[in-house]
């Protein structure tokens, strides 16, 4: 159950009352101090790789994979001689731990709306420590959940056919789907769109995403996302009794959809899917999925990085999964060899 009202907290803030309430248990007994002290020097580091003034459920699932890969790579100040990347197995398990559990009591205590440990896709494994897992979809499972999300209509949704018109949520669902595969936002972009944040220019429908840090980046749609925006604007949203709330995406209610709603949408667009082709992914799976195949296709890395926000290029390493069987058709599609006679360009 979400806490009726947030607390914004920093991450030292965060830090220092959890550190407070883990010594407190030492005098019950129910930590030993050694254990009590080792939950706090795994915290402290949590928040040097994180940052102090970070507000706490401003953090996601990738934010906490970067500190968990970082925490890898980090020197072991125990050894004589350290090195990059000579965290043990063990201490890094430890420390994924530590920082599951920090986000286990902010999500009961309402630092947090979402616990972002959720969306983590970075897991401790008995040999060779902390690894992460793949996040995109292939090309068959995205096409599958687009092909879903473009079939959606108005007889779906939250309450189902029998619900009132203003309950029907089929569109709204099918427009998120379309907007997180297609285009990679962040799921907090994403639930703080307006309506007038679309706009038409020289007949090409774009999308004014205000990012992090303060920063935007208008992103024109596919031209089957914008027809799907469209359709929705005009039959699917419907604030209840006409109401003027500018968000582009509203509960049955009338409400401004919050970020943990989005993977419902998802799952609920999901079971409209072929079995064969489902596979559970996050809002930030889907995120990847878009980096993934973009730049699987040759497109312009800086185009990629402009679509997703980020200040460099360097950071789309982290967005950038393996495809299976994606060597062997680069290898065979080969621009420096010839093609054999009829045969067209793989692609």
């Amino acid at each position: 159950m979400r806490p009726a009202e947030l607390n914004r907290l920093t991450v030292v803030e965060a830090a220092d009352r959890y550190v407070e309430l883990v010594r407190a248990k030492t005098v019950t007994g129910a930590l030993s101090p050694a254990t009590a002290e080792v939950y706090a020097r795994d915290v402290a580091t949590f928040v040097r790789l994180t940052g102090e003034e970070r507000v706490l459920d401003d953090l996601d699932g990738a934010d906490v994979d970067a500190v968990l890969l970082a925490f890898a790579r980090k020197p072991d100040g125990r050894r004589a001689e350290p090195s990059p990347g000579s965290q043990s197995a063990s201490s890094q398990a430890r420390f994924r731990r530590s920082v599951s559990a920090l986000f286990k009591y902010a999500t009961l205590t309402g630092w947090v709306q979402i616990n972002p440990m959720a969306a983590a896709t970075v897991t401790a494994r008995e040999r060779g420590g902390l690894r992460q897992e793949r996040r995109a979809l292939t090309r068959e499972q995205a096409q599958g959940l687009i092909g879903a999300a473009r079939t959606v209509n108005d007889d779906d949704g939250e309450t189902g056919g029998a619900g009132r018109r203003d309950q029907r949520t089929g569109l709204r669902d099918g427009l998120i789907v379309l907007l997180l595969s297609t285009m990679g936002p962040r799921v907090s972009e994403l639930v703080r769109a307006n309506v007038e944040d679309f706009y038409t220019n020289d007949g090409v429908r774009y999308w004014r995403i205000f990012g992090k840090g303060g920063k935007t980046r208008d992103v024109p749609l596919p031209g089957d996302v914008a027809r799907v925006l469209e359709v929705y604007l005009a039959q699917g949203r419907h604030p209840p009794g006409g109401g003027q709330e500018k968000a582009l995406l509203l509960s049955w209610r009338g409400r401004r959809l919050a970020r943990g709603d989005v993977q419902a949408v998802i799952e609920r667009v999901q079971r409209r899917m072929d079995p064969g082709q489902r596979r559970a992914v996050t809002p930030h799976g889907l995120r990847h999925t878009t980096a993934t195949h973009l730049l699987a296709d040759a497109v312009d890395m800086d185009a990629v990085r402009r679509v997703l926000g980020h200040s460099d290029l360097a950071t789309l390493g982290r967005y950038r999964d393996e495809l299976p069987g994606e060597l062997e058709v680069a290898m065979r599609a080969h621009p420096l060899l010839p093609r054999p006679a009829g045969r067209p360009a793989d692609g």
